[in-house]
């Protein structure tokens, strides 16, 4: 559990130092729209991490351990590739690009999967059923979040996102697109 943690602060570190060289912001959604998403990832991540590991299963730990890990990187790699273009909030910055490469190419929201998949691990680690429900608080954050995002990007690129959310699912990766239907997702290059 211990390396759980150094993964998670790791992370935490890297998030803050990278969003330091972000463009300047065009569009951003209201606080009551950002604390709408915020206050449940903070309910959620509360329970995930706040009781005890029950029992000490090593092979569940392990498991959980390589989740986040593998969570975690995809985002990272996400953040990387989305460069100067991120933002913690639902924005559209100036001179916005539409990222469909890299891990954009897999997935219209990937820092989101990375971390969906990076937060089931620390619950698996966790083995409590408190994390269960804190997972299926933020994925349906996370998912309210996207929906928001999905539209500023087909307002931002009305050409081209449609085709895009067509082309390419919204969270699992190898799966088939949206069909354009918005149906929940981080969309190529907003966060």
């Amino acid at each position: 559990m211990r390396l759980i943690l150094w993964l998670w602060s790791g992370w935490g570190l890297y998030w803050l130092l990278s969003a330091l060289r972000n463009k300047a912001t065009q569009r951003r959604e209201s606080i009551g729209s950002r604390l709408a998403h915020l206050v449940p990832l903070a309910i959620g991540g509360a329970l995930i991490a706040w009781q005890p590991p029950s029992g000490s299963f090593a092979s569940r730990v392990w498991i959980g351990g390589v989740l986040t890990a593998a969570g975690l990187a995809f985002a990272v790699w996400a953040r990387v590739h989305l460069g100067r273009n991120w933002s913690g909030t639902v924005t559209i910055k100036q001179d916005h690009e539409l990222i469909r490469s890299g891990p954009y190419g897999y997935v219209r929201h990937p820092i989101y999967t990375g971390l969906l998949t990076a937060l089931l691990g620390t619950t698996i680690a966790a083995g409590t059923v408190q994390g269960v429900v804190g997972l299926v608080i933020i994925a349906c954050a996370l998912v309210r979040k996207s929906r928001i995002e999905e539209g500023f990007m087909r307002e931002s690129f009305p050409a081209e996102y449609p085709r895009y959310s067509a082309e390419v699912p919204a969270l699992i990766p190898f799966t088939r697109g949206s069909g354009g239907r918005g149906d929940g997702s981080e969309g190529g290059g907003t966060a």
